[in-house]
Formats: C-alpha cells, structure tokens, sequence
C-alpha cells in the first residue's frame, strides 16, 4: 500500500481537523467539504479497499459509524445525509486508504437532490442511477457463487 495523505494525518504528521478517536479509527472534517459537517472516518489499519481491511477494524468502523451520523446530523441540523465509500480508481476512490464519508444533506438549501441539479450549481454530491435488470437464472448462478466463496 502506498503512504497516502490518510497514513499521514494517523501518525499526526499532517494537520486535521479531528472529531473522533480510537485505537482502530480516526474521524476528521472533510477539508474540501460537499457540504458543512462533511466527515472522514478512516480506519488506522493501511488498507486501500475495504476488502483488504481486517475483520477487527471493520468492526471499530460499524461500532463508530452510526454515532458519527448521529453527531454530525445533530451539530449540523441535517435531516439526511449519505454514507459513501468508493473501492479502486474505477469506483471514484481518490485517496488509497479506506475511508467513509458521511455527507450531510440540505435539500433546503439548494443541493441537488435524486440527481436533478441544484439551484446556484455550488458544492454538493450529485447521483444518478441507472439500474439495470437482473433475471431469476442470473440471480441464482451469481447467489450460488458468491455464498460458495462465503
């Protein structure tokens, strides 16, 4: 794994604007924020995907999280949030660390909501969503292999 931004701020040599603390996770103010409150929450174990993350702090990750959002939803007075995590160039991960952002939502504010553009085109998190179909035959061949692997 190479030393990213994230190891950095973990061994305190990089500034951060820090909100939580442990032996496994580190949770910080985003500093390029989609909208107020935006926070990191990283896990101290180098790992680039959650894939490669060890099962003790994948766990501090869904102990901390919830109260994160919590925290963040009431200093914030937001409503809604998003909860994302992007795995691999391909997925949007920019930083090769694993790391959930927790993006707080202000529809009244402006934001884009369910993908339409908002009103003054400032910061926000856009989505779209485009499913695709999936048969009951593909459904069970893909089942079948990914419960055989687990």
């Amino acid at each position: 794994m190479t030393d990213s931004i994230f190891s950095k701020i973990i061994r305190g040599e990089v500034p951060s604007h820090k909100v939580y603390e442990d032996d496994f996770v580190i949770a910080i103010l985003d500093i390029a924020p989609l909208s107020e409150g935006h926070t990191l929450v990283i896990p101290k174990e180098p790992a680039e995907t959650l894939d490669e993350l060890s099962d003790d702090h994948a766990a501090a990750l869904g102990r901390v999280l919830p109260r994160i959002c919590r925290a963040v939803k009431r200093v914030t007075g937001a409503e809604s949030y998003n909860l994302l995590q992007n795995n691999g160039q391909a997925a949007g991960q920019a930083v090769p660390h694993v790391h959930f952002h927790i993006i707080p939502r202000f529809p009244e504010r402006g934001e884009a909501v369910d993908g339409k553009p908002d009103k003054d085109n400032g910061p926000g998190l856009r989505t779209t969503w485009k499913p695709g179909t999936l048969t009951q035959e593909e459904a069970l061949e893909l089942g079948k292999h990914i419960k055989r692997l687990l």
